[in-house]
């Protein structure tokens, strides 16, 4: 009980600060915000415990009103330094962090970063941060589709470690490279002593187009069960039109299929999503994926010819104001397993309506 009341005190503390000004600054270098985010889903496959899919940490309720992540945020920013802080609760942060330790559940951030150069924007951060893997985030008023890929919600949304990075005079290139604890983890599993790796290259020729590398290279089991990782993220954003915009992504992974093994598992996953801007209060958006895992790698479904499986999703946003978005979002899964379970029989396909109502202040 002691930790609710502290994680509240806190809770109250930011939103208070943040209401008391216009600008939601003080001192034009400490910037607070908060975002929420409520959602109601119903999936077709009724299921009793109204829990959904084990391979879902977003929206993953089924017929009930319920929260999927409320953020509150204090960022610190200077010529020379800058931080970030940020608690979170929902059922993203629920199903998230089920594997950290129980204090550790709802920091979002908790990074600060130097900056190492007087002449070139070179920095280095370190601590809690959010993940240099993906085209979509945990925030949803920043993604395309309501709900989250197959690719995002199973690559790393956070990470916990230290990065040097790079952005180029122009704006127009930024480098990274990190030192990590492991694959979206904040503490190490017990036994691992390993130390992961990673890397993220973007390029922007124009405001219209983005193109982004990133990897991540390492083992999150223990030292006597070590296997190590290695995975590439390749995705480029582009504003076809003033209207239309669209992302294609390609995840791929390889893990060895033993310790010390020369032979490996591998899984992948490509991507396309558009978005139409119908005016400044309406847009249309729809995704199409596949995601492989035959090996049971990340999604393990203990059938024949593993997690095979195609996913297709349509949704409408509705802008209500400028800092408030009502979204619907309907989407289907076909597997070449029958792996979703409906009436205790288990089913190729999964369909499932999700609503949202987010706000940011």
């Amino acid at each position: 009980m002691k930790k609710y009341i502290i994680t509240s005190l806190l809770l109250g503390i930011f939103f208070s600060k943040a209401q008391t000004s216009d600008s939601l600054k003080t001192n034009n270098k400490v910037t607070f915000s908060a975002y929420a985010e409520l959602f109601y889903t119903y999936d077709f496959n009724e299921p009793s415990n109204h829990l959904r899919q084990n391979f879902l940490y977003s929206y993953n309720r089924h017929n009930e009103l319920n929260l999927n992540l409320g953020l509150v945020k204090a960022a610190y920013q200077s010529e020379n330094l800058r931080a970030n802080f940020a608690l979170m609760a929902g059922t993203y942060a629920q199903d998230n962090m089920a594997a950290e330790q129980e204090a550790l559940r709802y920091v979002n951030e908790a990074n600060i970063g130097i900056k190492i150069s007087k002449n070139k924007n070179l920095w280095i951060d370190a601590g809690i941060m959010p993940s240099h893997i993906g085209w979509e985030s945990a925030i949803g008023k920043d993604n395309i589709n309501l709900t989250r890929s197959f690719a995002a919600e199973n690559s790393p949304y956070f990470e916990t470690g230290a990065k040097i990075s790079y952005t180029s005079d122009n704006g127009k290139w930024f480098v990274s490279g990190l030192v990590l604890n492991g694959w979206q983890r904040i503490a190490k599993p017990e036994g691992n002593q390993s130390i992961s790796f990673g890397h993220q290259l973007t390029y922007k020729p124009n405001e219209k187009i983005t193109l982004n590398s990133s990897s991540f290279i390492g083992n999150d089991k223990s030292k006597e069960e070590k296997k190590m990782r290695y995975f590439h993220d390749l995705y480029g954003s582009f504003q076809l039109t003033e209207k239309f915009s669209t992302v294609l992504g390609f995840d791929i992974g390889a893990e060895q299929k033993l310790k010390g093994s020369e032979q490996y598992n591998i899984w992948y996953s490509p991507n396309i999503l558009m978005k139409y801007q119908l005016d400044n209060k309406w847009a249309l958006a729809g995704r199409l994926e596949y995601y492989n895992d035959k090996n049971g790698v990340i999604i393990n479904t203990k059938t024949p010819n593993g997690f095979q499986t195609y996913g297709y999703s349509l949704n409408v946003d509705y802008a209500i104001l400028k800092n408030v978005v009502f979204r619907t979002e309907a989407r289907g899964f076909t597997s070449k397993d029958a792996i979703f379970v409906k009436n205790d029989e288990l089913k190729q396909g999964n369909f499932f309506i999700t609503t949202s109502l987010a706000a940011w202040f």
